[in-house]
């Protein structure tokens, strides 16, 4: 292990309590997408009082660059996503949420802490490394937005890598999943209007009935997975809301139903996508209903680049050994628009373990009211980022 490693090791692991008083900081404050003005304030405030330049990005966003001892054709991006959910939080801790029915209850108040901290050594030793390291404190994750603006607004210009990490509450403490290819699915929202006809239900055939015709289409929508796509190739399509009618003797004039697709192939994604606006004007058209049917990308698949990866078991092996290196992670059906990035940069997204049996909410699943992290887990966080980050600056090649 060089020198430098072991130092930025050191410092992270000496300032544990600072990382952990942080971390709970944000987890007392949660905000919801598009609504971490607090939160980005905080996160400016940590940054600037030792140095580092930031500004905001979509209002809530954060930006912020650490330029090395001097600028040359490499550039790495940090990122961490900054949002919380819609949820009251149950777990009884001295950190509890303070805002009601908002609470981080995926991790991202660790992926912030971890990340401020590691911009912190990071910045301290600058004069070690040459080129760029941009951080990313990105909006509106959990709603599949935030990428998409730090990305359109051109701050992946000229950058080389990017590197983000997620906890997980299915991996101990100590572990961390770092896997080349395929590691989540993409994310579609759907909405699909139906527009019927009211009558009194004595007189069926004087109306269309749209919640007949929603019920027809939630169930054959199901034959698309089961008779239309390889068994093989894992896809997620559920309805999770239908709203239809105003009365129990009244023909539904309309019905809307929200739903989601999610499968780790490409090529899927889009014969599925052309498969639920076929099936759905089929089905309406057979009735006498038109429909309307819009879409939201939150993510495409989230694909890490197999060189990167390759980079960043080298340097995890090499400080936290390789027996505690999972490269064989199954595909995950959650999403995360880090994937977004993966588009347009070769990067790596990492897993980092925070469950420990003798800590019970650590071992609950993330969007749940008593999730919570072994706060061990931020020292691996933290030393990642900055340790990838600088190995990669100080290497010879792109």
């Amino acid at each position: 292990m060089d020198n430098i490693y072991k130092q930025i090791k050191n410092d992270i692991y000496n300032n544990f309590n600072d990382i952990i008083e942080l971390r709970r900081y944000f987890h007392q404050y949660p905000e919801l997408s598009n609504e971490e003005y607090k939160t980005a304030d905080k996160i400016e405030e940590e940054l600037n009082k030792i140095g580092i330049k930031t500004k905001r990005v979509n209002n809530t966003s954060v930006y912020g660059e650490i330029i090395g001892n001097e600028l040359n054709n490499k550039t790495i991006v940090l990122r961490a996503d900054i949002d919380a959910l819609p949820l009251d939080e149950k777990h009884q801790c001295d950190y509890q949420s303070k805002n009601k029915n908002v609470m981080h209850a995926c991790g991202h108040d660790a992926h912030i802490a971890s990340l401020i901290f590691a911009a912190k050594i990071l910045y301290k030793y600058r004069s070690s490394f040459n080129g760029k390291i941009i951080l990313f404190f990105q909006q509106a994750e959990e709603i599949g937005y935030g990428a998409n603006v730090f990305i359109n607004e051109g701050y992946l210009e000229n950058v080389n890598r990017i590197f983000g990490i997620h906890v997980a509450s299915n991996i101990d403490c100590g572990k961390v999943a770092i896997v080349p290819g395929i590691n989540n699915a993409s994310v579609d929202w759907f909405k699909i209007t139906i527009n019927g006809k009211s009558s009194h239900v004595s007189t069926p055939e004087e109306g269309v009935d749209a919640l007949y015709i929603a019920s027809q289409i939630v169930i054959q929508l199901q034959s698309i997975v089961s008779r239309m796509t390889n068994p093989l190739d894992p896809i997620i399509l559920g309805i999770g809301k239908l709203n239809a009618g105003v009365n129990y003797n009244i023909i539904a004039s309309e019905a809307i139903m929200e739903g989601t697709l999610r499968t780790l192939n490409i090529e899927t994604r889009k014969k599925c996508k052309k498969l639920i606006e076929k099936i759905t004007n089929e089905l309406a058209n057979i009735y006498g209903s038109t429909v309307n049917i819009e879409w939201k990308d939150y993510a495409s698949p989230l694909i890490n680049d197999t060189n990167v990866t390759k980079e960043v078991q080298e340097i995890f092996i090499d400080i936290f050994g390789k027996e505690n290196l999972i490269d064989n992670r199954t595909p995950s059906l959650l999403g995360d628009d880090f994937a977004q990035y993966l588009l347009h940069v070769p990067g790596c997204y990492a897993y980092v373990g925070t469950r420990n049996e003798k800590i019970k909410e650590t071992a609950v699943p993330h969007h749940n009211e008593y999730f919570d992290i072994d706060e061990s887990s931020l020292l691996i966080s933290s030393t990642l980022y900055a340790i990838y980050a600088l190995f990669y600056l100080k290497r010879n090649e792109l």
